[in-house]
């Protein structure tokens, strides 16, 4: 593993903006058809940039010749939906005018009315304040969905520090301000190529105010493994069982570690993959494709308190129970009537026991 050259990058960067493409560039010259693409103070050097980076030049979303490349007829939405896209998330939504928002999703549902719009975004998207004005995200108008980062802290808060209030925070707060079709839809995840890996977050030493470079080598000790794979898995379980879809980073699979970028973007570990959570996240992806009620089943939770949570997914032909115990003690839960637990294909009795530190999907 190498970090990024960032000379080399700035280097590249220099020459394809003085050049390196066969077209004439908006950087080169006035006359370039992508001169009105961007915002320029005292052409060529002083433009407009992304948080002032200036390798992220700031594009204009309301020129109309930028608008007709993305959203026209031949441009990037419809060129890539007829080549099998079906959908696209958005980085960064927060950048991104109303207005172009709407204009996105118009073109996109223009061309395949099934067609997903995902929007990054970090907090509770249905009351989002960006730039000093409340986001429509959620209108009908915009994004069909977002990233679940609400889902992702808690459940990591929940997992490592046995809050159970967080995670009950989490689920109740997006349940009862997005609508139904947006909770079905998010982009659930545990790790981002923007956050620490999963596993690491979970049971990784807290490397707060330390550089990248004193985190790069710190690994989970081999002795602490065994029980970090565990949490995985508890996390896991609940990240494939809340409203949404699963998102899975690659290599969380298999157990790659690693803090905040660039340190968790590792090339995925060939021949070195844990195989017990292959093996895990299998089960959970054909449990997930054989039980509907976790498409768009409602969920209602069961139990909440002392670092344990319960919750069922119904959808009036089926109903699945999931727990999670956090807790120091064992809890006892009255199903009502044996069950089939699909974690381990045994069947249950009516009063379960779920024990310190374990879980249980019940059907």
């Amino acid at each position: 593993f190498a970090p990024t050259n960032a000379a080399k990058n700035n280097l590249l960067n220099e020459k394809k903006k003085k050049g390196n493409y066969n077209s004439l560039g908006a950087y080169q010259s006035t006359d370039s058809p992508y001169y009105s693409w961007y915002s320029f103070g005292n052409f060529p050097d002083d433009y407009e940039s992304w948080w002032g980076i200036k390798t992220l030049p700031q594009v204009n979303e309301n020129d109309k010749s930028y608008q007709n490349f993305i959203l026209g007829e031949n441009g990037v939405i419809k060129t890539w939906l007829r080549r099998g896209a079906m959908g696209f998330r958005l980085d960064v939504a927060d950048e991104l005018p109303d207005s172009f928002l709407k204009k996105i999703r118009k073109s996109l549902k223009d061309e395949n009315n099934d067609a997903l719009l995902i929007g990054e975004v970090w907090e509770n998207a249905s009351n989002k304040i960006a730039y000093e004005k409340r986001k429509e995200y959620l209108f009908g108008e915009e994004l069909d969905s977002v990233m679940n980062y609400p889902f992702k802290n808690a459940i990591i808060d929940f997992i490592r520090n046995k809050n159970e209030k967080a995670l009950k925070f989490a689920i109740n707060d997006i349940l009862n301000t997005y609508p139904k079709q947006v909770t079905d839809c998010l982009m659930n995840m545990l790790s981002t190529h923007d956050t620490v890996r999963i596993i690491t977050a979970l049971a990784g030493e807290n490397m707060d105010g330390k550089s990248k470079e004193e985190k790069e080598n710190v690994f989970i000790p081999k002795e602490n493994l065994e029980f970090a794979i565990k949490m995985l898995k508890m996390a896991s379980l609940i990240q494939y069982t809340l409203p949404g879809v699963p998102c899975l980073f690659y290599a969380d699979e298999a157990g790659l570690e690693g803090y905040e970028d660039p340190l968790n973007r590792r090339c995925y570990p060939y021949g070195m993959e844990n195989e017990d959570l292959i093996e895990w996240y299998t089960l959970l992806g054909k449990i997930r494709n054989k039980n509907e009620v976790f498409i768009d089943g409602d969920l209602k939770l069961i139990y909440a308190k002392d670092g344990a949570i319960v919750y069922k997914r119904t959808n009036g032909k089926s109903e699945i129970t999931v727990g999670v115990n956090r807790g120091e003690n064992d809890i006892t839960i009255d199903t009502v009537k044996p069950h089939i637990n699909l974690l381990t294909g045994k069947k249950t009795d009516e009063i379960y026991i779920l024990k310190s530190n374990e879980m249980m999907l019940l059907k």
